[in-house]
């Protein structure tokens, strides 16, 4: 969720310095992207995911602080609902023995040994099935300034509760008075470091193949006991965070959850949009005068700039960030589910990565040839039907996602990690695991839902229940670390 606030009422003027002061810090990000003074030799990957607790039912467990304080992992920290977590997994480069799953299974299962100490147990899902809207009130947030900040200036905005309301195979229409419902998407969010002449290049891949990634993990068709769309974590992200009410919606005005609008040329053209079209939800100025930092030859912050990034939710966001005194971008990729599994997960990372580094080299890009709302669409139309969408896509028109990944778009991805100088061993596992998921049309959302529907039809038993038995056969397979595509969905 970003960074914490401490508590603090804020004023009209606070409001009118935090805009001069990120007008500034702007002004110094184009100079310091002209002066060309990122770290980019090396540029390395990251990764966030996003985890949810549950009790020995499956049911959500609200004891985030006590399982955070059992982990005892600087790794590890709370997000907006008491019944979620967050690892943060180190940078490294993706090559040279980057090893990415050993570490995050290790992890992972040192913490769910310590979360089960205190009764609860860690899932990767997209969203938690068991989630029922009793469980989703203000007093499931977790007891940080920056959340109830957050919740208050997004009502103020709105003036009125927040609706949902998700079509699928079934049909969810409801009210929220707190943002809490967006504590339900729980995601992994993969960065990679770029230089300023090649950031535009990867954010424009990254958004032109949303919607292929999302066909290939979706992990969210169940929210509040109803089957919605496959990846319902997209659309109830983009309701659950939006500050307008429906008059400015008729208007135009843009949505804080934001696939975005256009390509773009440069990094700067992102923050810039940041800083035009939204204001401030948290108005908090740094004492950091950033042109005078950067006049004493030293690297700024950009403090105002980075937190008002933070309150704008693309689906690929930028981000600038400094480490050990000398600043970088990156693009946060943030529209991925969290699991099924770790090796799920990492495979996912694994086709983006090989796939994103060769798009954004290409000599005809690809969205050079593809309107930008069509990626968008892709983005909707994969989120809803999953590993069975149809995507639209260059020279090829609508075509099955499974179809375009196999034909066109996996043999880029190992081109791509080629490059990366991932061993082919481990190239070879990952994206084996990428194959796999579309020649048996086998995802987190479609195992899960073929599970319920065995449980309700064998046993008899109502949604509810099913849910939760589906839940608790879910996390006994997540823990084999086996890819989904081979799990039994038998009653």
């Amino acid at each position: 969720m970003g960074r914490d606030v401490t508590p603090i009422s804020l004023s009209r003027d606070d409001r009118r310095r935090y805009r001069d002061k990120v007008h500034r810090c702007l002004d110094v990000l184009a100079r310091m992207l002209e002066e060309s003074q990122f770290e980019f030799d090396r540029p390395h990957v990251g990764l966030e995911i996003e985890v949810n607790i549950v009790d020995s039912d499956a049911m959500p467990l609200m004891r985030n602080s006590d399982v955070l304080d059992a982990i005892a992992d600087p790794l590890w920290e709370t997000e907006l609902g008491q019944f979620n977590l967050e690892i943060n997994v180190p940078p490294r480069e993706l090559g040279n023995g980057g090893e990415l799953e050993g570490e995050i299974l290790d992890t992972l299962q040192r913490a769910d040994a310590r979360a089960r100490e205190v009764g609860g147990e860690l899932v990767l899902v997209g969203i938690l099935p068991t989630l029922r809207e009793s469980d989703i009130g203000e007093d499931a947030m977790s007891s940080n300034h920056r959340y109830k900040l957050l919740n208050e200036q997004i009502f103020a905005a709105r003036g009125e509760d927040m609706r949902i309301a998700i079509d699928g195979p079934e049909r969810l229409a409801t009210y929220a008075d707190c943002i809490t419902p967006e504590a339900a998407c729980t995601s992994a969010q993969f960065h990679v470091q770029v230089s300023p002449d090649e950031f535009a290049c990867y954010w424009n891949a990254a958004q032109a193949i949303a919607g292929v990634q999302v066909a290939l993990a979706a992990n969210s068709p169940y929210l509040f006991g109803r089957q919605l769309w496959h990846e319902t974590r997209i659309t109830l992200f983009e309701q659950a965070t939006d500050t307008r009410p429906e008059e400015l919606k008729a208007q135009g005005v843009r949505p804080r959850v934001w696939f975005g609008e256009r390509w773009i040329t440069s990094v700067f053209d992102l923050f810039e949009e940041n800083t035009r079209y939204f204001p401030s939800l948290l108005p908090i100025c740094e004492d950091e005068d950033p042109r005078a930092t950067l006049e004493r030859g030293d690297i700024p912050q950009l403090g105002e700039l980075t937190l008002h990034n933070g309150t704008v939710y693309r689906w690929n966001r930028p981000i600038y960030a400094v480490v050990d005194g000398k600043p970088h971008l990156r693009v946060e990729n943030r529209v991925l589910p969290a699991g099924p599994t770790v090796i799920d997960t990492v495979a996912n990372g694994a086709f983006y990565y090989g796939l994103v580094r060769m798009l954004a080299a290409e000599d005809r890009p690809v969205w050079s040839q593809m309107p930008f709302s069509t990626a968008e669409e892709n983005l909707h139309t994969a989120a809803r039907h999953g590993i069975g969408a149809e995507l639209n896509w260059p020279e090829l028109g609508e075509t099955a996602a499974a179809e375009l990944v196999l034909d066109r778009l996996l043999p880029l991805a190992y081109e791509g990690l080629d490059q990366w100088g991932v061993e082919p061993e481990r190239r070879d596992r990952l994206l084996g695991i990428i194959e796999q998921r579309c020649r048996t049309g086998r995802t987190g959302a479609s195992w899960q839902i073929e599970t319920v529907r065995a449980l309700e039809k064998s046993y008899g038993v109502d949604r509810q229940e099913a849910l939760r038995l589906m839940t608790r056969r879910y996390i006994d397979l997540m823990r084999t670390n086996e890819p989904v595509h081979t799990w039994p969905t038998g009653p």
